[in-house]
């Protein structure tokens, strides 16, 4: 069962006339709320717009999440080359999938899909960064010469969107340690991490490496011989 429908109503309700009047300049609403049934489970969709960027954010919900605690989320920045054409490059549609199972099995759970495409960068810069790195560059690197900080992400408008479904308490699906710190510098309560670890393939185990030494991100990487075989993904 995911939110009933009388509370579906009143929020949606509540976000007609919503204003944030802690923080003006970044006001967040929920729009829409719909059934999602998908491959992973019976989910919601609920589509967010904000002041902010005025991108369309979403909250693909499972399980009704109004007022809980300790709610499992993973927070999904947009990987167009990942998501949704499968690219090797990195481990962003691996984590993604994996987030959306792991839920989709959970009593409850979200998973936020934030349009930060590149680290925040846009898509352009983000094949402008992948030209760098096929010159040899990192992807950090990449970042500062096109004149960018190694990520760019800010987790505001989350912080928003869980406030706005009402939720009391998360535990962050990430590996992230600077998106926890965002997070909470932006009121979220955090109670507990779930590591999300997907094997690296020969094509992204630099990066995965790079995101480890240089971000920070809380990672076990596999030795060369383990690596996943490119060859056996979906």
């Amino acid at each position: 069962m995911g939110i009933p429908a009388d509370v579906a109503a009143a929020l949606l309700k509540e976000n007609e006339s919503h204003l944030c009047p802690d923080s003006p300049e970044v006001c967040v609403r929920m729009m829409a709320l719909a059934n999602l049934p998908t491959r992973f489970g019976e989910y919601q969709v609920a589509a967010f717009w904000n002041s902010h960027d005025r991108k369309e954010h979403a909250a693909f919900v499972h399980g009704n999440v109004v007022g809980a605690e300790a709610v499992p989320v993973r927070i999904h920045s947009e990987c167009l080359t990942g998501d949704a054409i499968g690219s090797l490059r990195c481990d962003c549609r691996d984590q993604l999938i994996e987030s959306l199972e792991r839920i989709g099995q959970m009593e409850r759970g979200i998973v936020l899909y934030l349009r930060q495409e590149g680290r925040g960068i846009g898509f352009v810069n983000k094949i402008r960064a992948y030209q760098l790195q096929d010159d040899g560059y990192d992807t950090v690197q990449a970042n500062e010469v096109l004149g960018f900080r190694a990520d760019e992400r800010d987790y505001e408008i989350a912080a928003h969107m869980l406030g706005t479904l009402k939720v009391r308490s998360i535990q962050i699906m990430t590996n992230n340690p600077n998106k926890m710190r965002d997070l909470q510098e932006h009121g979220v309560k955090i109670v507990g991490r779930i590591p999300v670890i997907v094997p690296p393939n020969r094509f992204d185990a630099a990066y995965m490496a790079t995101k480890q030494r240089k971000l920070g991100h809380l990672l076990e990487l596999e030795q060369e011989e383990e690596m996943t075989d490119p060859s056996s993904f979906p």
